[in-house]
């Protein structure tokens, strides 16, 4: 049976196990190294990304992360758990810690404050040909992105038209928004479900 963890060391762990579950996924919060080690996929939620950091670096965990991404794990990152993915940082804190599985550039809280969240459809052709509906809550965008970094998704209208919020990378994909607050859609969900399915028949 797949078992999807979800890191439960700060964030919106609840909506994430939600979503996976309605599409028939086993869930499990992951704090510790020995959590990390059963699950075949692992979703690191939105949240406060500073916050995320030091309580991972607090409690021992950015070490089983990095060793979870050079193993080949499947991972998913919404929003703070983008940036927890990302190579660099712009306008982090100085101690900000990531895991670098994805070769990207991001820029913390890129749209705003919290006052400055807004909702927008988004075109993300690997979903199909529906536009998504994505919820921005002091999100980041991604400012750059390496050679073997897939772009998924940008906004289409608006001030930061052609930002990039959406992306993938073997098997790692990163959203700058919470697809988990939609209860909907599950396609991005269902993107990393069979990307975890990927990783366990390799």
């Amino acid at each position: 049976m797949t078992l999807v963890g979800v890191l439960g060391l700060q964030g919106d762990v609840r909506e994430h196990r939600a979503a996976m579950a309605a599409l028939g996924v086993d869930t499990s919060v992951v704090r510790t190294a020995e959590e990390l080690a059963e699950v075949d996929g692992l979703i690191i939620p939105g949240g406060e990304s500073t916050a995320m950091s030091l309580i991972a670096q607090r409690v021992g965990m950015i070490e089983p992360l990095r060793a979870a991404v050079a193993s080949g794990l499947p991972m998913y990152g919404s929003c703070a758990g983008m940036i927890m993915l990302a190579r660099e940082v712009v306008d982090g804190r100085a101690d900000q810690q990531t895991l670098a599985a994805l070769d990207i550039v991001v820029r913390r809280n890129a749209f705003g404050r919290q006052v400055d969240s807004f909702e927008a459809d988004l075109a993300m052709p690997v979903l199909g040909p529906q536009s998504l509906r994505a919820v921005f809550i002091r999100a980041p965008w991604v400012e750059s992105v390496g050679p073997g970094v897939e772009v998924l998704g940008t906004v289409a209208e608006g001030p930061s038209a052609g930002r990039i919020v959406a992306v993938r990378s073997g098997l790692v994909l990163a959203t700058s928004f919470h697809p988990e607050l939609l209860e909907a859609d599950l396609r991005v969900h269902g993107l990393f479900r069979d990307m975890v399915d990927e990783g366990i028949d390799r």
